[in-house]
């Protein structure tokens, strides 16, 4: 069956989970004064009667769209708004509501938030998976899949035309019941990351598409109304509690204010070009009543069609800070993470957090139990959250817990990479990740790898293949990662992985001439892993009776994974051995030495 004949099938089931409009209402300001406002009006108003806020020199100033100049814009705003320096995407950082906050000691500002202390199960768990689904991985065809279709002449855009539609007959809403995940079996795929040795489970909440992976009290637009009919977050939540792991959510949603206009253009050549050819983001609940999406305003997973410089309205605002406490009401995460630049969208981002903090105090027995995740947070800042490296490292020990995060392959599942040949196809070899995991522990990191799944629930078999590589590496040299904590030096060595976000793949240059340190939380035990197998004799400089890091003398030293005694000596200028014979596991991945100080 062809992929849109089998959307329209599905669409008929869809329409019978169809309701009115008639989702919670919520309250927001406007920037000139307050006003009672519901996103899902806002973009039920005719194009034509829609106002909007944008910077004009030192002013903000009301505009309405202007068609016949409109042109998508890019997907972010300006971080602070004329006159008003505490502001942050266009928002004021000041609400204009009381009490989003929520109970407790926490308030919406950074001078509050510098009171957070990461938790210790956080700091112990190293290693988590993602499940980073949604329905952007029913073409299989990688990430930023919604968007993309929209951009004529894209790979993607190309893609759409031979498997389904021009994006004006067949738009992402319509992909959106093809995420079946028909046959998903959660139980099974968290067994297999447990094994593989993850402590959390991360499951995407909304991506930029803004569709919600949950039964969202808030968005129409959701897996429990559309596509598999289930609370995806909530199933991946159960699972993973079941099984002793932690679970945290990933919010991406902020971004579709900006993201997600191209969805509202047009082809600027071909026979599908002009106005009367728009895409699908021009559609309103009043058209087309008798779709399968009746009762499912496009505007509102779209957004509504706004001027190049338009600031995000503040029923938008508003939609986002109550999609984003509805989530974390309904599934109680142990992590919230932010795909964003600090804490998102001005007020409702920093109330969220103050909430997400104050509700972990309340609910947990008055402790911090709960970790939060934003990007680019400048040195001052870090304190009060845990700052995330997307595909990237630090070159140094961080004073406070950090976390790095990275994929196998894309973000979305691409059904390309495991088409590649080989034995691990387009993915990231294991032994690369192996090496990020490592480096990133060392340095008082926290590393997050995400295995994108297929539309129907599934992973493949060279996903599989990676997830077994890595497994059996764990199996013997884990207990240098879990409960472990940095050295004083996070390595030696002749080689470095690049700091900065996306420069995580420079790890392929580590070796096993490379060694990365951690420390069993007793300082009892220093681990040295070795970033391959070595070869002949070896010496370790930093664990030197004379080396400036003073280690101590060395009372015992084992290699995890083989039993028999090693030939080693400490002096003044390092500790020197040889491994004999490659352990258990998968030594060409990396070796560990097992030093226990006297």
């Amino acid at each position: 069956m062809h992929r849109r004949d089998f959307c329209k099938v599905l669409g008929g089931a869809a329409t019978a989970f169809a309701t009115s409009r008639g989702w919670p209402r919520s309250i927001s300001d406007s920037v000139d004064g307050p006003e009672t406002s519901d996103y899902a009006l806002f973009c039920a108003r005719p194009e034509s009667e829609r106002s909007f806020s944008v910077v004009s020199g030192d002013r903000i100033i009301a505009e309405k769209l202007n068609p016949t100049t409109w042109k998508a814009n890019t997907y972010d705003a300006p971080r602070i708004l004329p006159g008003i320096p505490d502001s942050w995407d266009g928002v004021p950082l000041k609400s204009p509501i009381a009490g989003l906050n929520g109970t407790g000691p926490f308030e919406a500002n950074w001078d509050s938030l510098l009171h957070y202390e990461a938790p210790e199960w956080y700091q112990d768990a190293k290693f988590g998976i993602w499940a980073h689904w949604s329905p952007q991985c029913v073409p299989e065809k990688g990430d930023w899949y919604a968007r993309n279709m929209y951009l004529e002449g894209s790979e993607q855009y190309r893609y759409h035309l031979e498997h389904f539609e021009h994006p004006s007959r067949f738009g992402y809403k319509d992909l959106c019941p093809q995420w079946t995940l028909l046959n998903w079996q959660p139980d099974e795929l968290v067994d297999r990351y447990k094994k593989a040795g993850a402590r959390f489970i991360f499951a995407l909440a909304n991506h930029h598409d803004g569709f919600d992976c949950w039964n969202s009290k808030y968005h129409p637009w959701n897996s429990q109304r559309i596509g598999p009919h289930r609370d995806v977050v909530g199933t991946w939540a159960k699972s993973a509690r079941e099984r002793g792991l932690r679970f945290g959510v990933t919010v991406h949603q902020a971004r579709n204010w900006w993201w997600f206009e191209p969805s509202h253009g047009a082809d600027k050549q071909g026979p599908f070009a002009g106005v009367p050819y728009a895409y699908d983001g021009e559609l309103t609940h009043l058209q087309d009543q008798n779709a399968w999406w009746q009762g499912f305003d496009p505007q509102v997973l779209y957004g509504p069609k706004h001027p190049a410089d338009a600031l995000p309205d503040p029923s938008y605002v508003k939609n986002f800070y109550d999609r984003t406490r509805d989530l974390i009401e309904q599934h109680d995460p142990d992590i919230l993470y932010f795909d964003n630049s600090m804490f998102p969208l001005g007020w409702a981002g920093m109330n969220i957090a103050a909430f997400f903090y104050n509700r972990s105090l309340s609910r947990r027995g008055g402790k911090m139990d709960v970790a939060a995740n934003i990007k680019n947070v400048p040195s001052h800042l870090v304190k009060g959250v845990v700052a995330d490296f997307e595909r990237g490292l630090n070159n140094e020990i961080m004073p406070y817990v950090w976390q790095s995060e990275t994929c196998i392959g894309n973000w979305h599942y691409d059904r390309g990479l495991y088409d590649q040949p080989g034995e691990f196809g387009g993915y990231l070899h294991p032994r690369n990740v192996i090496r990020w995991l490592v480096d990133t522990v060392s340095k008082n990191g926290v590393f997050v790898l995400n295995i994108p799944g297929r539309p129907d629930g599934t992973i493949d078999s060279k996903e599989i293949a990676v997830l077994d590589k890595i497994t059996a590496w764990m199996s013997v040299n884990s207990e240098a990662i879990y409960e472990t904590r940095p050295w004083s030096i996070f390595g030696e060595g002749p080689n470095k992985a690049a700091a900065g976000a996306f420069h995580g793949d420079t790890v392929s240059s580590l070796g096993a001439k490379d060694i990365r340190f951690t420390r069993s939380k007793d300082k009892h035990v220093i681990y040295a892993i070795i970033l391959g197998l070595p070869s002949g004799e070896m010496t370790i400089q930093a664990l030197g009776l004379s080396s400036t890091f003073s280690p101590g003398r060395i009372e015992k030293l084992e290699v995890l994974g083989a039993p028999e005694n090693l030939a080693w000596k400490q002096t003044a200028s390092g500790l020197t051995f040889t491994v004999s014979r490659p352990p258990e596991g998968i030594p060409e991945y990396g070796v560990t030495l097992k030093v226990r100080l006297s």
